[in-house]
């Protein structure tokens, strides 16, 4: 029972360290991407200083690339940002699912160690009941047997005054 419910801590452990590792790649991944949104303000700043050096339409041409790419890394930070969404998603119910059946097992463990104390004190109780019972049977048993040595006695008295009484007579 003991070596369960440490196989179950190092369980719930484990699965904590693993929620820890999780919601750390979360943070790290929020940082990226506000870096990447800083990098994104910091080229727009970039192409607004530029544009004011370049011809008009080859300013428009510039600034089309550069919202095509930019719009592109954007779509592939969304893509990537569902994916770890996903994941975080799985792992979290994968944790609260494993949660749930520790639950249950502990749950059952404490209902069976209920049940064996249950027995253990039920057995107990016949155990003393028995051995009262017992007690009373060697009294009853001392006490025949004190009244078959008394009679014993008296019978060898008896016989013992008869063959006397035979040889007086």
């Amino acid at each position: 029972m003991e070596a369960e419910f440490s196989e179950i801590r190092n369980e719930l452990q484990s699965q904590d360290a693993l929620w820890r590792r999780i919601r750390l790649k979360c943070q790290q991944l929020h940082t990226e991407l506000l870096k990447i949104r800083e990098y994104k303000d910091m080229q727009e700043i970039q192409i607004k200083h530029q544009s004011s050096c370049v011809q008009p339409t080859e300013q428009l041409e510039y600034k089309n690339t550069e919202l095509l790419l930019l719009a592109q890394s954007q779509e592939h930070q969304r893509e990537e940002l569902n994916k770890i969404r996903k994941h975080f998603c799985r792992e979290k119910q994968s944790h609260l699912s494993e949660q749930e059946r520790m639950k249950t097992e502990i749950s059952d463990l404490a209902e069976e160690l209920h049940q064996k104390e249950i027995t253990i004190a039920t057995i107990m109780e016949k155990a003393s009941l028995l051995e009262r019972q017992l007690k009373m049977e060697l009294e009853i048993k001392d006490k025949l047997l004190a009244k078959q040595q008394l009679l014993d006695f008296q019978y060898k008295v008896i016989k013992s005054e008869n063959t006397h009484l035979k040889e007086m007579v």
